[in-house]
């Protein structure tokens, strides 16, 4: 084993029970044997040397090139030993605010996501093969964070909660119009249709997401009150009632945070409410690990809410709520995980064995930041005034047992009146889609 690779293995990994063998065979061993053991074999010199001088790197690069191996455990447990060694405060030592900080220059090149720039790197992920996400997603294709209202959850159960979480805190009403930027497959956008019987424009600069989501409104019969568009959503004019965003944000990059902010408030009306949801860092503001960039998000980055929130002040939008939800992506990641892992021949047969290493990586690496590291998710709740919804948050589970009900088929809580000017629009607007007379819906009222 490289000698200068070994010394910074003992000097990182204090605990745990490690064990490394080299190109030539001999093994050594980390750490003070506590916990699960994990053997890692290196098979290559170039794997010791590229993973000596780029870890965060070369350690998934040469996994991928199958020139390292688990004899025992896997990424996952391997990432788990790493960080019980580091935490999650390496950014305060000596070395690691001089890295972050020589990070923190480039990363306004990293990030430059331009309208041709987004397209380009929207499609090295999301225009990847659609049977390859119908083997590890939910049945509504959801492709992100999950809610968990109860450990016990299913995979399905629990994106369908997020949708209802987001829904009610959106406080919509029948016959309103609704944005959702960064569409995905169309399940959110087709869920709010449905449930509220509302006109609603989705976004998304993915071809094959644009395809998919549009088939599925066509074969539900709301194509007269969904509508995708292969549109970035820079280029919108039209003005909305509600504003929804789900696993988009993290696509926008720094530089662009002032013109996201600017034209959402821009498109929302006056009496508006939007709600972001976003994977965010409790920790400092910091760079996109080098392997997420370059393989799975180009262009990505997660931000700490201490660099979204001036954005925020100054494009006119005001905060009215945020949550935080803790481990709740960690819960969804290792449902994928598993899902892929039990799909990985499926998966091979699609793409190649580096593929399904490369993603096997992705997905334990991802798991392992939320679980271990400072990722965690955003919900921020936007309004243009601060009297458009009530003064406390008791409304949001109010709608959202509302919602449940009427999710099994029962009449939800009976919502209060609405008002004669709203009335007129969402009668008509249910005659135009179905020609049938209008089933009640949830409003999300007191």
């Amino acid at each position: 084993m490289n000698l200068f690779l070994q010394r910074i293995v003992e000097r990182t990994v204090r605990i745990g029970n490690l064990s490394i063998t080299g190109p030539s065979g001999t093994t050594r061993h980390f750490g003070d044997g506590d916990g699960e053991k994990v053997h890692l074999v290196i098979h290559t010199h170039q794997a010791e040397r590229a993973i000596m001088l780029h870890p965060s790197l070369a350690l998934p690069e040469m996994y991928m090139e199958q020139q390292i191996d688990f004899a025992e455990g896997d990424v996952l447990s391997f990432l788990h030993l790493i960080y019980r060694n580091i935490g999650i405060s390496w950014i305060d030592s000596g070395w690691g605010k001089l890295l972050n900080t020589m990070r923190l220059k480039a990363r306004p090149l990293q990030q430059w996501n331009t309208e041709r720039r987004s397209k380009r790197n929207v499609e090295r992920h999301y225009d990847l093969s659609g049977e390859l996400y119908k083997l590890f997603l939910d049945d509504d294709m959801q492709y992100s964070c999950a809610y968990y209202e109860r450990p016990d959850m299913t995979l399905e159960e629990a994106q369908l909660a997020k949708k209802r979480h987001i829904a009610a805190k959106l406080k919509i009403k029948p016959g309103q119009t609704v944005l959702d930027i960064g569409s995905g497959w169309g399940g959110l956008g087709l869920y709010i249709a449905r449930t509220f019987e509302t006109d609603v424009l989705g976004v998304t600069l993915s071809t094959e997401q644009h395809q998919v989501s549009t088939d599925r409104a066509h074969a539900e019969g709301l194509e007269s009150s969904v509508h995708f568009e292969l549109r970035d959503y820079r280029d919108l004019t039209e003005r909305f009632d509600r504003i929804v965003s789900v696993g988009m944000f993290e696509h926008v990059g720094v530089n662009h945070y002032k013109t996201y902010f600017d034209k959402c408030a821009q498109l929302l009306k006056p009496d508006g409410v939007m709600l972001l949801h976003t994977i965010g860092r409790v920790g400092p503001p910091t760079t996109t690990n080098a392997f997420i960039r370059k393989h799975i998000f180009p262009g990505g980055y997660i931000p700490a809410l201490s660099e979204v929130m001036p954005h925020i002040e100054r494009s006119g939008l005001m905060v009215t709520d945020v949550e935080i939800l803790r481990l709740h992506y960690a819960e969804t990641l290792k449902a994928w995980r598993e899902r892929f892992m039990a799909k990985r021949e499926q998966v091979k047969a699609i793409y190649d064995e580096r593929f399904c290493r490369m993603w096997e990586f992705y997905l334990a690496g991802s798991e392992a930041s939320f679980r271990w590291q400072d990722l965690v998710n955003f919900q921020i709740q936007l309004t243009r005034r601060n009297d458009v919804l009530p003064m406390t948050r008791d409304y949001i589970g109010k709608c959202e047992k509302a919602i449940a009900l009427h999710e099994m088929g029962h009449s939800p809580v009976e919502p209060a009146a609405t008002p004669p000017e709203k009335a007129a629009p969402a009668a008509k607007t249910g005659a135009k889609a179905s020609g049938k007379p209008r089933r009640r819906k949830v409003t999300g009222k007191d």
